[in-house]
């Protein structure tokens, strides 16, 4: 049971699933759905206990029960706060605003429960704050809790706690629109895909949920949804719209001031949280106790405000008050809202402005007045227009309120900015030192790197078919613990050391495939480097290989991962995108069936056949593709993506290549690039594609003395990230690939012996398949005539692998001469071989001896062909 729980854990279906955002839209409806049932149990708690505060008020007075309420259950909530969730203290949005910026911040059950509780102990205690901002947090809470549940990489769980919260203000509220508003402007910033079809799914479901069970929004009395007082505009009430938001703007900004202050002089006064919250909790009710009976009750307050049913001068006292006790509740960090208080200020400030307004012109809208000094406010405060606007309308469901919502709210955010630049939340943010900038909203890099840019492309691996014995000497000979399993290319599994049983006296029949794990977790190239490690750690991996479909690319380790991570705290992290890079104006693509991929890049049109039909033997050998590129280049100053060039030859050249692999059952994918390097435009080829094996044409002549094979093949041979062959094609009658149906050819590989010649078994024999005849082969090593014996024992290793492994004709040859160069091309006009084969590494490629560049000299002056192969290191 044990391995079948964890075979579970580790199934490839699961983890993929983490990253499938088809997934993270049915979490996102689940988080809507619990955020809706937290936004429910609030307002019924509220509406509870609100209800028998009111009740006791009129058995034993307000003077009475509503300071000792106040004091009592402040001090509860205090207690809660303090000691059993410090987190769900304040109104909620900044924490959220931080933990989407990834900064460590705690989300989890355990703060949306005792959230719940302590919002509900200070919202119906009767301290004027509201429940909206804490249903906001509460939704995150429980968003990051689901994303815990359900395994979700930390991309899609950074989404999903946007999604709780755009839930959340959408079940408080009953406004979908302003919660995906709101995600958007104010907690998030990012319009991306992901984003917005969360936050949509959860705001919906969240939504529908909270009104079907009975979670209203802010109540706005029928008098003002009548049809018959509908919201008004006119054109001479548009100076009195901007008077609303100029009002708005001052007094939200001096609202936040007058908190910030609130906050740094709380912090100043050493006393328990409790009891700090019970003594504004018992200023707060006996305040509101000498006050009238309707400022009891703050979803009364609203509706009567809202109606227009105080005289301005009881309205006047409501703002005054109402802004007072605000800035001591809310700047305590008591577990309440600022969205409800601002709104009932804003209508209050409205309601006032319409009183004038209707007094000066004779118009008769100042409900309409208040509910665009409601949005007003409200951006003030909280500098977010645009959900003002929306969660206004939202409610009004009014279209003539929109345009003098949009003059207010506009005019109010210019002037609060005046007042008190930036948003109440950065300032509460910043007092404890986290600064969330508009440049830079997320405290991660690694974001932006994916799999590609750190993965290993050269990995060993190991074929399914290996004895036990043989995967154990296999590893004895490797540094690394862990290898990737193939079969014909493609992944089948992962083995490490510990796979490996002990004292098996039947290991000899036992298969890798038998042991090994079966379908191992991967990612695509384009999988997050933050994806990539949340895999690693929650699967307990210590590598993960990459794959394009079921073909394995490179894989990527922990070490890895510290490597670009130090990369780039130290600045030395290169992308890979050039200033200028190349732009695609052709392509086609056949199935991607092959173990590996040859590029063939296409220059000279004499040469392509020759070319072609090498890079077709080798791939047919290594069941490869081949990428076709003809690069296109420009002057520097004319930016590819917009150059004007012909390509309608080279698309009937790419048309008969295609026809051409048909015939050869051989996968042909075409690419054109137009670009202002060519190196670099195939250098991104080799990139994008992911190219095992780079092969081009090479005149045998340099460009210049400071250059070896020529700007272009310099740079190739410097930073290509795969193994490169350059052919020089010779020009006497025999040289190959000519004359493939004769039966006497003679190949001539120089060696010194070592590592290098076993690089080339990967190439002779996939060329000796195109005779008809197997060529003769001689292998060659080339002294000094000073020593005094030659280097026998290296090359005779060598001669014997070659032998082993292609089983094809080989004779072997030791020269004394005191040029390597002099003495290959004198040997070459003398047997007329048709191929001379040389190995080197980039180094020894591109290294200009005293004595000449031997291998420059050797393909310019013989008249075979040279094929140089250099294997990636």
């Amino acid at each position: 049971m044990n391995k079948l729980f964890a075979n579970w854990r580790i199934s490839s279906w699961l983890a993929s699933s983490s990253l499938d955002n088809r997934y993270a839209l049915l979490e996102a409806c689940l988080i809507g759905l619990f955020s809706a049932l937290a936004a429910v149990l609030l307002k019924q708690g509220i509406g509870w206990l609100g209800g028998w505060r009111i009740h006791m008020v009129n058995i034993a007075g307000a003077k009475l029960v509503l300071p000792l309420m106040g004091f009592t259950f402040g001090a509860l909530a205090g207690v809660i706060i303090d000691v059993f969730a410090p987190s769900a203290a304040g109104g909620g949005i900044p924490q959220v605003k931080a933990a989407l910026a990834k900064y460590p911040m705690v989300l989890d059950l355990k703060t949306a429960i005792f959230k719940t509780i302590a919002t509900i102990l200070i919202v119906g205690a009767g301290f004027t704050l509201g429940r909206r901002g804490p249903t906001v947090h509460i939704g995150a809470a429980l968003g990051a809790e689901v994303s815990r549940w359900i395994p979700n990489s930390p991309t899609n769980r950074r989404q999903m706690i946007a999604a709780g919260a755009a839930a959340g203000l959408a079940a408080g509220f009953n406004t979908p629109i302003a919660g995906v508003l709101f995600v958007v402007e104010e907690l998030m910033r990012d319009i991306s895909g992901l984003t917005l079809e969360t936050a949509i799914a959860a705001s919906f479901t969240g939504a529908v949920v909270s009104r079907i069970l009975g979670a209203t929004a802010i109540s706005v009395p029928l008098e003002v949804l009548d049809a018959s007082r509908r919201g008004s505009f006119a054109i001479p009430e548009i100076p009195f719209y901007i008077v609303l938001g100029i009002l708005a703007g001052v007094l939200g900004g001096i609202l936040n001031i007058a908190i910030l202050k609130g906050v740094k002089i709380n912090r100043n006064i050493a006393l328990p949280m409790p009891l700090k919250i019970g003594i504004a909790g018992f200023i707060s009710g006996t305040v509101v106790s000498f006050l009238p009976p309707f400022f009891q009750d703050n979803a009364g307050l609203r509706e009567l405000l809202v109606a227009g049913q105080f005289s301005w001068q009881t309205t006047g006292f409501i703002f005054i008050a109402q802004f007072g006790l605000t800035i001591l509740a809310y700047s305590l960090g008591a577990p309440g809202g600022i969205f409800s208080p601002a709104l009932v200020l804003g209508s209050a400030l409205g309601y006032l402005v319409g009183v004038t307004e209707t007094l000066l012109i004779s118009s008769e809208s100042p409900y309409t007045f208040a509910l665009a000094g409601m949005g007003a406010f409200f951006t003030a405060v909280v500098r977010v227009p645009v959900t003002a606007i929306i969660i206004v309308f939202e409610m009004t469901a009014d279209f003539n309120l929109v345009l003098p919502l949009m003059i207010s709210c506009a005019v109010a955010y210019i002037v609060a900015e005046s007042v008190s630049q930036g948003s109440l939340y950065e300032h509460l943010l910043e007092t404890v030192g986290i600064k969330i900038t508009e440049d830079n909203p997320q405290n991660d890099f690694m974001a932006k790197l994916t799999a590609d840019d750190v993965m290993q492309s050269r990995v060993e691996t190991l074929s399914s078919n290996l004895t036990l014995p043989e995967v154990v000497k296999s590893m004895s000979r490797s540094h690394h613990r862990g290898f990737p399993v193939v079969e014909e290319g493609k992944l089948v599994g992962i083995i490490t050391q510990s796979d490996i049983p002990k004292d098996n006296k039947q290991a000899d029949s036992i298969l890798l495939k038998d042991v090994m794990t079966p379908q191992p977790i991967s990612v695509s190239c384009k999988t997050s480097l933050a994806d990539v490690l949340y895999l690693l750690n929650r699967y307990q991996l210590s590598r993960l290989p990459v794959t394009e479909g079921s073909k394995l690319l490179g894989i990527i380790t922990r070490s890895d991962i510290i490597k670009a991570e130090a990369k780039h705290l130290n600045n030395e992290y290169q992308s890979r995108a050039t200033l200028q890079p190349s732009y695609v104006v052709y392509q086609t693509r056949s199935p991607a069936t092959g173990r590996g991929r040859i590029l063939l890049p296409l220059a000279n049109p004499d040469h392509i056949p020759a070319l072609l039909e090498i890079a077709g033997a080798i791939a047919r050998y290594h069941q490869y593709e081949i990428v076709c590129l003809r690069v296109i280049d420009v002057p520097n100053y004319i930016y590819p993506a917009q150059a004007q060039v012909d390509t309608a030859n080279t698309r009937q050249l790419m048309e008969s290549l295609e026809n051409w692999g048909k015939k050869s059952d051989i996968a042909i994918h075409a690419q054109i690039r137009i670009a202002t390097d060519i190196g670099e435009a195939i250098l991104e080829t080799i990139v994008s594609e992911h190219i095992n094996l780079l092969l081009m044409g090479w005149k045998g002549e340099t460009s210049g003395i400071e250059s070896i094979f020529g700007n272009v093949v310099d740079s190739l041979i410097k930073q290509a990230g795969c193994d490169l062959i350059l052919v020089k094609l010779g020009k006497s009658p025999h040289a190959f690939p000519k004359q493939l149906q004769f039966k006497e050819h003679q190949w001539l590989i120089p060696t010194t012996g070592g590592d290098r010649i076993k690089k080339l078994l990967n190439v002779l024999p996939a060329l000796a398949q195109l005779y008809s005849t197997p060529p003769q082969l001689q292998l060659c090593q080339i002294y000094d005539p000073d020593q005094s014996q030659p280097p026998n024992s290296d090359f005779q290793a060598a001669f014997d692998l070659v032998l082993e492994q292609i089983k094809l004709p080989m004779t072997s040859l030791l020269i004394a001469h005191p040029s390597v160069s002099d003495a290959i091309i004198k040997l070459t006009k003398k047997k007329k071989y048709d191929l001379v084969i040389l190995g080197a590494s980039n180094q020894g490629l591109l290294r200009n001896v005293v004595k000449g560049n031997i291998t420059e000299a050797i393909a310019r002056y013989a008249d075979s062909t040279v094929i140089i192969f250099r294997h990636c290191e």
